[in-house]
């Protein structure tokens, strides 16, 4: 469980890393409610508030398994009402000509990493060996 949730926290701030990189502004992380969870709350650099799903996997020998697989319809069904509650209580954060939408960013993350306090600074280093792949308005 440890390392689970290890992985998902990394994950979390890599990606909150990597949309920075690419002008997306973090409002808010782990906003939670007692049916779900928004990992990353963000604003992209054209206005539109965006809620980000991050799901972190360590690649195993396991080639068939993706993180992307790890959001199933019903926790998008669940993640999708956090969202439009957030949306409604937090009006002023809309823009009503942009919206807001959903975003996927997925990380594979090498099996062979070292020791799980040791990740992030072997992951964060030039060499990054971890993949990202971002799907935008899932």
């Amino acid at each position: 469980m440890y390392e689970r949730i290890t992985i998902g926290k990394l994950g979390e701030d890599l990606a909150c890393r990597y949309i920075v990189k690419k002008g997306y502004k973090v409002l808010e992380r782990n906003y939670r409610k007692p049916w779900g969870e928004i990992d990353i709350i963000a604003r992209a650099d054209d206005g539109t508030l965006v809620f980000v799903e991050v799901k972190a996997l360590k690649k195993s020998g396991r080639i068939d398994l993706e993180p992307e697989d790890n959001l199933t319809s019903a926790k998008l069904k669940k993640l999708k009402r956090v969202c439009a509650t957030f949306a409604a209580k937090r009006p002023e954060m809309v823009d009503e000509t942009k919206g807001w939408r959903i975003d996927l960013v997925a990380i594979e993350i090498p099996d062979e990493m070292p020791s799980p306090q040791r990740w992030w600074e072997k992951l964060t280093n030039r060499n990054k060996n971890y993949v990202i792949r971002h799907y935008e308005n899932i």
